[in-house]
């Protein structure tokens, strides 16, 4: 399944399903659209002043970017007469936040573990 396809299939990324990780890893791999979430992470933008803020990649080209963070559900599309307006969805982060700690909280579970043997005599 490529990165758009994976995209498509989620419903709701806030859920913590590998379907939602899967298709937001996949939007956040490449680096233009890290670049557009970024622009829309605190204001609204048109497609076309997106589109300016990257002069060396075709407007269909952003275009296709934006579907694919729309799809993933990183970015909210708002129609504006005949343009259409970009927000970020950061709570769509959600999934991919709750897998980083959901790691971290198993190392930090591990280190403890190593720590508290040792306190108690074990092996150094």
């Amino acid at each position: 399944m490529n990165a758009t396809t994976a995209a498509a299939h989620v419903a709701d990324p806030v859920d913590a399903t590998d379907d939602a990780i899967d298709a937001l890893a996949a939007a956040l791999a490449d680096p233009t659209r890290r670049g557009l979430l970024r622009l829309v992470r605190h204001d609204e933008r048109s497609a076309g002043a997106l589109a300016e803020a990257f002069p060396g990649i075709s407007r269909p080209a952003v275009s296709q970017h934006l579907r694919v963070l729309h799809h993933a559900g990183l970015v909210e599309v708002r129609p504006d007469g005949n343009r259409r307006m970009y927000r970020a969805r950061v709570q769509a982060l959600a999934p991919v936040s709750r897998f980083i700690d959901e790691m971290w909280d198993d190392r930090l579970r591990r280190l403890k573990r190593a720590a508290e043997h040792l306190e108690n005599g074990g092996p150094s």
